[in-house]
């Protein structure tokens, strides 16, 4: 069993309350737009500050410079537990996707497919390429939502379960 915090589009910004929703988490996905580099220095500082050990994995965003890039892929796929999971953060949603996503559901046939980039907060269910679809929302303050959001769940075995959406406070 894996207990995850999804989170996305960041622009740079970490609210001070979302490391203690890391807490007891096994792993930490950012679906991109980190934004600054001194960004994940900043987190990974507070995450050791806070006794915080997970497994931090992540996609570039489309404002991402090449040092992000370079520590990121563009598209991530993996399978934690026995749920293949694709990341990649101009992705859509199901029955809109981004070019080249629909190709990518066909060839790696995940069980999850995460996006950001909409700053949306969506979870679906694609019934045509059997897989739930996850849009965290965004977390930082740049962009035109007006709440903060991110998600945790768990993954055991093969069950996606216990989907929880956050709110971190107004931007």
């Amino acid at each position: 069993m894996k207990r995850i915090a999804l989170f996305s589009d960041t622009h740079g910004y970490l609210d001070d309350s979302i490391v203690a929703y890391f807490k007891d988490c096994d792993e930490i996905w950012h679906a991109g737009d980190f934004g600054q580099n001194d960004f994940l220095q900043n987190l990974e500082k507070k995450l050791q500050d806070n006794g915080i050990i997970a497994l931090f994995r992540g996609v570039y965003g489309n404002i991402d410079d090449a040092s992000i890039r370079k520590r990121f892929p563009e598209l991530l796929l993996f399978e934690c537990e026995q749920v293949k999971v694709l990341i990649k953060h101009i992705g859509g949603y199901p029955g809109r996707y981004a070019p080249g996503v629909k190709e990518e559901l066909i060839k790696h046939k995940p069980t999850m497919f995460i996006s950001g980039h909409s700053h949306i907060l969506k979870i679906m269910y694609d019934k045509q390429f059997n897989c739930l679809h996850i849009n965290p929302g965004a977390a930082g303050n740049q962009g035109w939502h007006k709440t903060k959001t991110m998600v945790r769940f768990v993954i055991d075995g093969t069950e996606i379960r216990d989907c929880e959406i956050i709110e971190l406070g107004r931007r």
